[in-house]
């Protein structure tokens, strides 16, 4: 009976020592318990993602055919090939002069030149009243032969966005590189609140600032040390925006940060901060893009080795 009992607390001992022996290996990882998942199903789950990232980033109006940017004056802008238009298209993709954009009272009125076919959703359009990309609904978007025509705003400026399906961005594109997934880059964090939200201003690569709407912060745990965050909420999202740095920004990773999404928090304030879905700006693939900067709180002072690495291509 005493050697059954002494065999039994044998038992627990070990079974009590195995536990405590995995949980404190997990607490000196990169991370907090939440990155305990079944490593297979996450590391599916992680490339599907990552073919969803190549399969958005290629598309016919993905950020790889991006070829213009343009900033338009009050009054009429002419657009066409010539390269005496306020707004250039590429040689051999428009006629010289497809037309103007009348832009007046922060809207811009399409007036294409007759015997130049422009459309939008397939029906011809000779003038017609456009649309941002901060209206409802999204832009307008003209096509123009392999080419696809939209008007930005960017605080109080207005400039029209020229994607060009043919470029030769898209047709040399090199692919995307990745660091190893790795289950311990997915971060249990907490949402604080702010009350009420807070202001922040960003600026983006072209110096221009806007003042972006944070609704709380988001703070975690990596090696022992608390960091915290402050996350962008976009107009018509549920999802938090996070432009983040870290100590691999500009060697292995884009010099200008990364981005990725994470789910609004649950009933606890619980959110998961998933660094293996970190991408790059568009402003990796195309000088055209009007990509906004991390914050220097959203500055982190260590190497996060996830998700995407620096464009090895060329940008065009």
């Amino acid at each position: 009976m005493k050697y059954k009992v002494a065999l039994v607390l044998l038992c627990l001992f070990t079974l009590a020592a195995s536990f405590f022996g995995t949980a404190c290996r997990q607490t000196t990882r990169s991370t907090s318990p939440a990155a305990v998942v079944d490593v297979a199903t996450y590391k599916n789950d992680i490339q599907k993602w990552q073919s969803s990232r190549l399969a958005s980033l290629t598309k016919e109006d993905g950020w790889l055919t991006l070829v213009g940017l343009f900033w338009l004056n009050e009054g009429e802008n002419k657009f066409g090939s010539d390269p005496g238009n306020p707004i250039v298209l590429p040689k051999d993709k428009a006629p010289p002069i497809a037309g103007s954009l009348w832009l007046e009272n922060d809207r811009v009125r399409l007036a294409a030149r007759p015997g130049v076919e422009i459309t939008v959703d397939g029906k011809s359009a000779t003038v017609l009243d456009l649309k941002d990309d901060n209206d409802e609904g999204g832009p307008t978007i003209l096509k123009l032969g392999p080419l696809l025509i939209n008007v930005v705003k960017r605080g109080e400026r207005i400039g029209l966005r020229v994607k060009d399906v043919e470029s030769r961005t898209r047709r040399e594109f090199k692919g995307l590189e990745y660091y190893p997934i790795d289950p311990k880059w997915r971060i249990e964090a907490r949402f604080e609140p702010y009350q009420p939200p807070k202001t922040i201003p960003i600026t983006n690569v072209l110096s221009m600032t806007d003042d972006e709407t944070s609704p709380g912060a988001l703070t975690f745990e990596v090696d022992g040390k608390t960091y915290r965050i402050d996350p962008i909420l976009e107009k018509g999202e549920t999802d938090l925006f996070v432009m983040i740095a870290d100590d691999t920004t500009g060697r292995e990773t884009y010099g200008a940060g990364r981005y990725l999404y994470v789910s609004p928090p649950d009933a606890s304030g619980k959110v998961i901060i998933d660094f293996n879905k970190a991408y790059s700006p568009p402003c990796a693939f195309t000088n055209f893009a009007t990509c906004p900067l991390p914050p220097r709180q959203n500055h982190l002072p260590f190497r996060i080795e996830a998700g995407e690495k620096k464009y090895a291509g060329n940008v065009h």
